[in-house]
């Protein structure tokens, strides 16, 4: 396990390829997406969401929307904004940001291998969300955003990816947010059965980031093999999936901003929450730098807090997070913030936006009180995991992410 297979993937012509990627639709607002697809006709966009550039879509019935998605893909095919590799392959990517380097492999992988448990889920989904994407999936074919899945490092993978490195890559842009993305193809048989071989060999991989999509796919897999007597080897039982190693994937913090402190004063606040953390008054920004440490910003003041051990359990893989340790003694103990998914008077900030924005934010009066994190770990992640354990919302702000439309898997 897994079961890893090549796929002919979709490419954007190479002239056209910081016009043809973006971020995923949920990266922007509706106003910034109306812009972009109508001052650009080779956005992917136009392959997510029509309604964008064509008002008498919305509201109409779902299967116009999904008629056109189907029809502008098969124009970008016709017209060369997409072409399709001629052998199926295996890919070898890497993406350099913010002076770091990520290389992995994205392939296609057996859904089987989630239904069964053999690849482990860390977080739980939501129904209406998985729906949503089930039903994209199944009414255009269009798989463009992988599955972000860690394993162990693996010798046998690792020489492949060596080799092909040591060669100019097939693809090699700068996006227009400064990274730069490379693919190297693997389709020679031999080095695709060494690489088909040594994920199967593997005794346990995890999903890193992804779990909507890969739920999504297990959904729309399920209900179209009851079309097709109960069909596991049709095509569309296979998900792109990026595969790279714990070393390889990095995590960062998701901070927190509270709009209110309920009924409390800020002394009051403080008060409470000297009961289960030490509490050290600083005069800089706080950034922590270990577990069980956390920034607070209140009242134009940042503290350094420390969780006394009393609060959590070493060997409970859940409890000694630090955003359960906020989340039980803070955010709903003092403060009765029980659902923070669902919670108005809570919103989060990955670690990619800087503190400073959050400072800006309480010292503005939009926000009472911004808590800063240290972040999970890969290593906290796996042992979740492992215990068949769910994080909390919003637990990490995993990378690489990645860019719709780069390589496009389309299944029948």
């Amino acid at each position: 396990m897994p079961r890893i297979k090549p796929f002919s993937a979709f490419r954007p012509a190479m002239h056209l390829q910081n016009s043809v990627v973006t971020r995923p639709l949920e990266n922007y607002s509706i106003g910034q997406a109306r812009l972009m697809v109508s001052e650009n006709p080779f956005s992917f966009l136009h392959l997510i969401n029509p309604e964008l550039d064509n008002p008498y879509l919305r509201g109409s019935r779902q299967e116009l929307v999904y008629k056109k998605i189907n029809e502008n893909l098969e124009a970008f095919i016709d017209e060369h904004v997409l072409t399709q590799e001629e052998k199926p392959a295996i890919y070898i990517y890497q993406v350099t940001h913010d002076g770091l380097i990520q290389t992995g492999i994205w392939t296609l992988t057996h859904i089987n291998d989630y239904l069964s448990g053999k690849i482990k889920k860390h977080e739980l989904t939501v129904e209406r969300r998985e729906k949503l994407l089930s039903d994209y999936l199944q009414q255009t074919g269009i798989d463009a955003n992988p599955v972000l899945v860690t394993y162990f490092p693996n010798v046998a993978v690792d020489a492949v990816i060596a080799k092909y490195k040591a060669l100019k890559p097939a693809v090699d842009f700068v996006y227009n947010d400064g990274t730069q993305h490379q693919v190297w193809i693997v389709d020679g048989i031999e080095d695709l059965n060494k690489l088909i071989a040594a994920f199967d060999a593997l005794p346990v991989v995890y999903i890193a980031d992804g779990h909507h999509r890969i739920a999504s796919m297990a959904k729309m897999a399920l209900h179209k093999r009851t079309l097709t007597d109960n069909d596991d080897n049709s095509e569309f039982n296979y998900f792109s999936t990026a595969y790279f190693t714990t070393s390889q994937v990095k995590i960062l913090a998701f901070n927190r901003l509270v709009r209110d402190l309920g009924s409390f004063s800020v002394d009051q606040f403080l008060n409470e929450i000297s009961k289960s953390f030490t509490l050290q008054k600083v005069p800089n920004t706080v950034e922590p730098q270990a577990l069980h440490e956390f920034g607070m910003y209140i009242s134009h003041s940042w503290y350094k807090l420390t969780a006394k051990s009393s609060l959590y359990d070493k060997n409970n893989p859940i409890s000694v997070l630090d955003v359960s340790i906020l989340q039980d003694y803070v955010l709903k103990a003092i403060l009765g913030i029980h659902d923070p998914r669902t919670d108005a008077r809570i919103t989060f900030e990955g670690g990619k936006t800087p503190i400073e924005d959050l400072k800006q934010q309480v010292d503005n009066g939009n926000y009472a009180v911004a808590f800063t994190l240290y972040a999970t770990s890969v290593k906290q992640l796996i042992a979740v995991a492992d215990a068949n354990g769910v994080m909390p919302p919003k637990s990490t702000w995993v990378e690489p992410k990645f860019l719709v439309g780069m390589l496009t898997n389309r299944f029948l």
